[in-house]
């Protein structure tokens, strides 16, 4: 007996691309959309694949947002995707065949998450990876506020498929959602580590950066990418460097 599939996507205000995404999964049983309160067309978009919708203001927790979406599903197995992104035919295929009891009694499954960065299609500079969203209901929960983890109860199994990933469609695009991102950052770090030592500060601010160029731009091979490759591995430790450079400010260190 075939199992049955709840797909997952948060939103807040994705008009512009919530439609591919949604297109890519309308062959699911169930679409749980976790909205954001949009003010645009997302909802209206997302009615039209009679997705379910569960309304909540998001308060900076990744993984309070994933686990409200799994809560609310009722399939046997969840997917859980991000708005940009879209599952390809070989991984609908993939799922298919798991649904169907081929799961060699694994609680969740691995895939490959395919990055575009700027349209380009990114195999080398570490961006073309694992990800772990697809689990049996149950037997799985995030944790983690910024970087949410799947925590398994049970086994991981492999796919050896793609979801294509589309982050961002301009360097303003980049620099406007890691502005955001890297204030949490900075904020989750201060909680954690208190006020750093001025040694720890400074290596996170000069060398750390340096090296994450060294790691995506030479040993990942980001160079293969050509101009992509070498913007890309710039405006990564560049992310880098502002996260340490925001957590130095909420710290206090000029005072």
């Amino acid at each position: 007996m075939r199992g049955k599939l709840s797909v997952v996507i948060p939103t807040k205000n994705n008009e512009d691309i919530i439609r591919r995404c949604l297109e890519s999964v309308k062959w699911a049983d169930e679409i749980v959309i976790v909205d954001g309160y949009s003010t645009d067309r997302t909802l209206e978009i997302a009615k039209e694949y009679n997705a379910k919708i569960v309304q909540n203001k998001f308060d900076g927790n990744f993984d309070k947002e994933r686990n409200l979406g799994t809560d609310n599903s009722t399939g046997d197995w969840i997917l859980q995707l991000d708005s940009d992104e879209v599952v390809t035919p070989g991984m609908r295929q993939s799922v298919d065949s798991i649904l169907c009891g081929n799961d060699g009694g694994h609680a969740a499954f691995k895939f490959k998450r395919k990055n575009y960065f700027l349209g380009h299609p990114m195999r080398y500079g570490g961006w073309y990876h694992d990800s772990l969203h697809f689990f049996r209901r149950g037997r799985a929960r995030y944790r983690g506020i910024i970087h949410e983890t799947l925590i398994v109860d049970g086994s991981i199994g492999a796919i050896n498929a793609d979801v294509e990933h589309y982050p961002f469609q301009s360097i303003a695009q980049f620099i406007e959602r890691h502005d955001g991102y890297s204030a949490r950052e900075a904020k989750g770090m201060l909680g954690q580590k208190g006020r750093a030592g001025e040694r720890e500060l400074r290596y996170n601010l000069t060398v750390k950066p340096l090296k994450l160029f060294w790691k995506f731009y030479v040993k990942k091979m980001g160079f293969r990418e050509g101009i992509y490759g070498l913007i890309f591995s710039v405006l990564y430790a560049w992310v880098h460097f502002l996260n340490w450079a925001k957590y130095w400010e909420k710290a206090g260190y000029r005072e």
